[in-house]
């Protein structure tokens, strides 16, 4: 990367006082592996154009790997727009405007809010500012334009990727029960993706239409694979999804099917296509034409006979935690007979990961439904009830929020190093791929895993540094508490569907834990921003706390 003058901002320098820049730097794991856009070079131009310019960096926000699609999965940036509330700076600098976002009303949108705190936008490759309004008309139109090209390049690749299809060709990805090579094409100048059946794997897929065939259902096939060891392509336990997905896939009969879903990203199962791409393949087949045909007609003859059980009425499903696995307690249900000969439904919270996965995987744990719901509500209704009681409450866990400031401190260093760690390892693996010791396929895969785990890292790191970022520990006000636990027993009381109650119960509890005995341990409510505003009103007393608490405020509360 070429060094683009530094006194491009040099007039502006000279009038302006000094001024807190942050420097917002992003790359996703292609552009480092293949376009060369460098985000130790980025920085290094923005920390010079700040000195140049007489300006002190506040601090730089590094999103390394990461697509400018969304915003969700950046936490560097969504770091600086927590910090931007908090107006931490004067003006955000990036080195080129699609760092921020490729999309135009995301930048749009991203700008508006920090204009909103008097906090200024410049790209340093692209001449314009936002803090005039020549200046915003100019960043509009270029925004616009960037995503116009954009949108240009998507729809080429997406034609291309259509005309692969219908020539039999594989677009990529992997599947369960066969391997992606790449494979010179037709000019010999690109190279195709082809699928080769990796035979270890596709003795699983046979054996999952065999066992269907047979007679068992999704997730009897599940338990039974699980319990062979058998394992997906990710190396995970199989789930009824999975199996249904393999069991419905062409793929494995030697069928190219594309494009069933248009604008996935946007509008995911809303938008089927009537009339995708179904070719016949240039890859081999694992199953047989018979075979396919045999699932096809048991698959006809079972549709229309639902077996899904609509959780509405169950509000603790998904925050009741599994007490072995962790994982979210689903509604199942056991058919029992009476003495007089009848039949008695009962209906359980069990184990997500048992109902999906099997025994293979983990126990039901099952917990009635009935002792459940009424044990939570008659919990929060009681406090909502008892001033003493919710007083207790604030006050102990406030002292315990401040007695836990140390631990919190030592929870981030922790985490902290281990993401020092995990940059350390990538940087190693960008050199060894830049110095050709390590083929393309292998980098892609190392980085991946890596940023994997760095994900998981960013997750937790995130609420932690910025509970540490305010100098001290939220003090949860009694006021606000007793107003959310009042309002709540009233709206629930009110609510006219059983979705309208499972809402709010979500909205309130973050998570219910329960013994190994399969009793109610704890449940614990969470006060954010948006449960606050959800349940007061600014003209109540107390809730004029409400300005002043930053989008990122979240407190949780054992009952």
């Amino acid at each position: 990367m070429n060094d683009i003058a530094v006194n491009q901002f040099g007039s502006l320098a000279q009038s302006n006082p000094q001024k807190r820049i942050a420097i917002y730097a992003r790359v996703s794991t292609v552009e480092q592996a293949e376009e060369g856009y460098s985000i130790d070079e980025q920085v290094r131009i923005l920390r010079r154009t700040c000195e140049h310019e007489g300006n002190v960096i506040y601090k730089e926000y590094v999103d390394r790997g990461k697509s400018a699609k969304n915003i969700k999965g950046r936490p560097a940036m969504q770091q600086l727009l927590i910090d931007a509330e908090q107006k931490l700076f004067d003006l955000v600098l990036v080195w080129k405007m699609n760092r921020l976002s490729r999309k135009t009303l995301d930048l749009l949108s991203i700008v508006d809010r920090l204009k909103s705190k008097n906090i200024g936008f410049r790209s340093y490759t692209e001449k314009y500012e936002t803090e005039t309004p020549a200046g915003v008309l100019q960043f509009q139109m270029m925004a616009a334009i960037a995503e116009f090209e954009r949108a240009n390049i998507a729809e080429n690749v997406k034609m291309g990727m259509i005309a692969r299809a219908k020539e039999g060709s594989w677009n990529g990805g992997q599947v369960l029960g066969y391997d992606v090579i790449s494979v010179p094409g037709n000019d010999n100048k690109k190279k195709i993706s082809k699928l080769v059946i990796n035979d270890k794997e596709a003795i699983v897929v046979r054996k999952v239409f065999n066992l269907y065939i047979e007679g068992n259902g999704y997730k009897a096939i599940a338990q039974k694979v699980n319990k062979k060891g058998y394992r997906t392509k990710k190396n995970k336990a199989f789930s009824i999804n999975g199996i249904r997905t393999i069991l419905t896939n062409p793929l494995y009969v030697g069928i190219i099917r594309y494009n069933v879903r248009r604008d996935w990203n946007e509008k995911r199962r809303n938008n089927i296509n009537p009339n995708p791409v179904i070719e016949k393949g240039r890859h081999k087949p694992i199953i047989t034409k018979e075979v396919w045909e045999k699932t096809e007609a048991i698959m006809k003859n079972r549709r229309g006979k639902p077996n899904r059980v609509h959780s509405g009425e169950w509000p603790l499903t998904g925050i009741m935690r599994c007490p072995v696995c962790g994982a979210g307690m689903v509604l199942s249900r056991t058919t029992n007979r009476n003495k007089d000969g009848t039949k008695r439904v009962l209906e359980y919270y069990a184990c997500g990961n048992w109902k999906n996965k099997g025994t293979a995987v983990c126990r039901s744990n099952a917990v009635r439904t009935d002792y459940a719901d009424k044990y939570v509500l008659d919990k929060l209704s009681k406090i909502a009830s008892n001033d003493i009681l919710i007083k207790q409450i604030v006050e102990n866990i406030n002292k315990k929020n401040k007695e836990d400031l140390n631990p919190l401190q030592r929870e981030f260093e922790s985490l902290k190093k281990s993401l020092n760690s995990i940059e350390a390892k990538k940087e190693k693996i960008f050199g060894l791929y830049e110095d050709g010791i390590i083929a393309k396929a292998e980098f892609i895969n190392r980085i991946t895993s890596l940023n994997n785990e760095k994900e998981l890292l960013d997750q937790r790191i995130a609420p932690v540094e910025q509970q540490l970022n305010q100098g001290e520990v939220a003090t949860i006000s009694y006021k606000i508490v007793q107003k959310v636990m009042q309002r709540f027993t009233e709206a629930f009381k009110k609510a006219l569907t059983s979705e309208q109650r499972k809402r709010l119960v979500h909205l309130l509890i973050n998570k219910i834990t329960i013994s190994e005995s399969r009793k109610i341990d704890t449940i614990q409510i969470q006060l954010n921003k948006e449960v606050v505003t959800h349940f007061t009103t600014k003209e109540e007393e107390g809730s004029s706390l409400l300005d002043e608490l930053s989008s990122s405020f979240t407190v949780y509360i054992n009952i």
